[in-house]
């Protein structure tokens, strides 16, 4: 009973969230368990490291579906770049070579990090258009 109050609360939480701040635990998650499955790949527990992998890989395609690229050349440039980092796991498990993992999980860090301060600066700043306030 105690199980499914707590999946209920956790569905709950995720659900409640703000994009930008379902977007940077999704980042967070990619740099996770790719870190995971680095050090499952040191360790040779390569059905491990191919889990994780795949948990990685899972999110990068949730970001590429969800993804408007109608929004103009940054959504563009935003999927081609969550596509290399998905294709590049994908080779990382097959060769399981840490280094393609290490590639992806500094990718990564490099967007939480932009992301973070994109999300600052949208939440300091008065964004209007036409008269209406815009900012969150």
């Amino acid at each position: 009973m105690q199980l499914k109050a707590y999946q209920a609360y956790q569905k709950n939480q995720i659900e409640t969230l703000s994009q930008e701040k379902l977007v940077l635990m999704l980042y967070e998650g990619i740099i996770r368990f790719a870190g995971r499955a680095q050090e499952a790949v040191r360790s040779k527990r390569y059905d491990r490291a191919s889990y994780y992998l795949g948990r990685a890989q899972d999110i990068l395609l949730e970001l590429m579906v969800n993804l408007n690229r109608e929004a103009g050349e940054v959504a563009e440039n935003l999927f081609s770049l969550y596509e290399y980092m998905h294709w590049r796991l994908v080779q990382a498990n097959i060769k399981k070579d840490e280094s393609m993992i290490a590639e992806v999980v500094e990718i990564a860090t490099e967007l939480t990090g932009a992301w973070k301060e994109a999300i600052k600066t949208y939440q300091t700043h008065n964004y209007t258009t036409n008269g209406v306030n815009v900012s969150g």
